[in-house]
This record gives C-alpha cells, structure tokens and sequence, in this order.
C-alpha cells in the first residue's frame, strides 16, 4: 500500500501548501491595507523602517491558531521585545511529515522555518504536527484598536513564504471552474456598470471618443474597495491604460487556470508572483477623483480581447 501511495504521491509533491493557520480563515487570506499598513511581504512600513519581512494571516483576537507543517517548536519569540499583550510567538522547524501508514512517519518534504507572532503556543518547545492547535490569537485590538487582527507569519530566512499559504493552482482543466470569483467587495455577484454620462460598461460598448468598442466590461467598484483575484494563476504589471500618471492609471494581469485577464483602474498589492482565486489582490483606486459622477469600476480585459462577461456572475448591467 505505501509503495502505491508513494509512486502516486511522491513527498515532494504533498503539502506544497501548509494548513490553515487561523481558525475562520480557511485560505490563510492575508490582510489588506488599514491605517495601520498593508499585510503583503515587502509593504512599507509607516516608520521608513525598510519593509514587511513577513506576510500578516488574518485572524481574530481569541481565534485558535494550527500549526501550518509538522516540526520542532522553539520559543519565545519576542517580537515587539516590550511585553506588550501581543509580544508572544513560537518559531517551527521541520518539513511537515506528510502523512502516516503506519507507526513510523514517512519521508519528509524540504525543510521550513517560520516565525508566527501575535500569538500565545501552548507551548514552545516539543515537535507538533501539521494542523495540530498550536495556541490561540493574542488580543491586537488592546494594542492596534481598529488594525485588521492577524498572525504575523516570518520565514526565517525573510523569503516570501505567500505562495506556501495559498493553495495550489487545479493541475487539471476539467478541475477548473470556469465562474469567476467575486471580484470585488461589495459586488458578490460582478455586476456590470450599466450607462452613466461617460459611457457604458457592457463588453462592446461604444467609446464616446468614437475610438471603437469597449474592449473589457466594468466591474462595479466603490474607490477604496478590496480587490480579489478572480481565479488562481501568476501576476505581471504594473498594466497602465491611460498611460498618462493619473489616479487610476495602475492595474495588473493574471495568467493560469486557462485564463488570461488585465484588471485595471486597481493598485495590487504586488505585480509579481502567485495568487490564489478569492485572494487579496488590491484595492480599488480612486476613479471619482478622476471621472466625477462616473459609477466606479474596475475594467476587466481579456488578453485576447474576448469577452469575459460569460466566466462573471451576470448582474443587472450585462
């Protein structure tokens, strides 16, 4: 059984992706941007103190918290070092053996190491296995009142450990799910921008400028709004529309999953790497300081200039 197991799943392909981290955050969904600043790996930090070295996992105060691999506990980690009722954490070792057949536990992945701070362990030393509870979330709102409460998760080497967080991208088409995800908040269901003094936003629409078709559809978007990616694949930006510097002339493309899209009029939390679908990918910019009075939206465009409307669930603008 274990020889079958093995030539089908050798070690190296299971777990590319650790556990869920905080309970009610099954996707390990990393945090936004508040007045606070922005969870992704790399953000500026408000102090001019270089950048993020880790990525923030939202989590509630008092949430449980999972190990996200198997390995060895050590601790304390101190990471603000001033005893405040945040400064608590736990550092992991180890590969994440990946499953057990028997009594003896089965060859392991490469190795990780990751910080996890903001959180109070059970305990700080002893081996732990993947998806174990590992300790529960410290109260941030006694410290940060109003930042978005989250697990701050290290690498020790300071590498981006976002794509071990998200999940693997379906290796196989007929796995893919040709319906979009949710696009932007506030709007479950994509609705498109109907007809407003500055134009439509349906697929096909007239320009006014008498410059051709619309060659996207608008997603309705309040300015200021979360961000999601669509489907799971690979960012590359920045995509500039208006070519021009304005406040809305930032964007990005994803690629994978048998789909190719620029979303545009948005500022991503980052142009390069892996996103997973429902993930953050940004925030909407602000189009009425542009467009006064215009419905706010972002513009979604097939790379191929074929019409996207199909893959997003149809409002009352399609």
């Amino acid at each position: 059984v274990f020889a079958n197991q093995l030539d089908a799943h050798p070690p190296q392909q299971q777990h590319r992706h650790w556990a869920q981290i905080c309970s009610g955050n099954p996707t390990n969904r990393i945090r936004g941007c508040d007045r606070y600043g922005c969870g992704h790996f790399g953000a500026d930090r408000h102090s001019n103190k270089g950048k993020h070295a880790g990525v923030d996992v939202v989590c509630a105060d008092g949430a449980t918290v999972y190990a996200p691999f198997s390995g060895q506990l050590s601790g304390p980690i101190r990471f603000f070092h001033n005893g405040n009722a945040i400064d608590d954490g736990v550092q992991i070792r180890g590969s994440g053996n990946w499953f057990f057949l028997t009594s003896l536990p089965l060859p392991s992945l490469p190795g990780y190491c990751v910080k996890l701070v903001c959180i109070h362990p059970i305990r700080y030393h002893g081996q732990i296995q993947r998806g174990q509870q590992l300790g529960r979330m410290l109260p941030m709102q006694r410290v940060f009142p109003g930042i978005t409460s989250h697990i701050h998760v290290e690498n020790c080497d300071h590498s981006d450990p976002t794509h071990l967080l998200t999940p693997v991208v379906p290796p196989f088409p007929q796995q893919q799910e040709t319906r979009w995800a949710t696009v932007c908040s506030g709007n479950p269901t994509n609705e498109i921008r109907g007809c407003d003094r500055y134009g439509c936003g349906y697929y096909g629409a007239p320009r006014h400028s008498g410059k051709g078709k619309h060659a996207g559809v608008d997603v309705i978007c309040s300015d200021g709004a979360t961000v999601y990616a669509p489907f799971s694949g690979q960012l590359s930006g920045p995509i500039k529309i208006f070519h021009n510097g304005n406040a809305i002339d930032d964007g990005v493309q994803i690629r994978g999953s048998g789909f190719c899209v620029k979303l545009v009029c948005i500022h991503p939390i980052r142009y390069n790497g892996r996103i997973s679908k429902g993930q953050i990918l940004g925030k909407m910019l602000p189009m009425q300081r542009v467009f006064p009075g215009i419905t706010s939206h972002i513009h979604v465009e097939n790379c191929d200039h074929s019409d996207p409307t199909p893959n997003l669930e149809r409002g009352k603008g399609q």
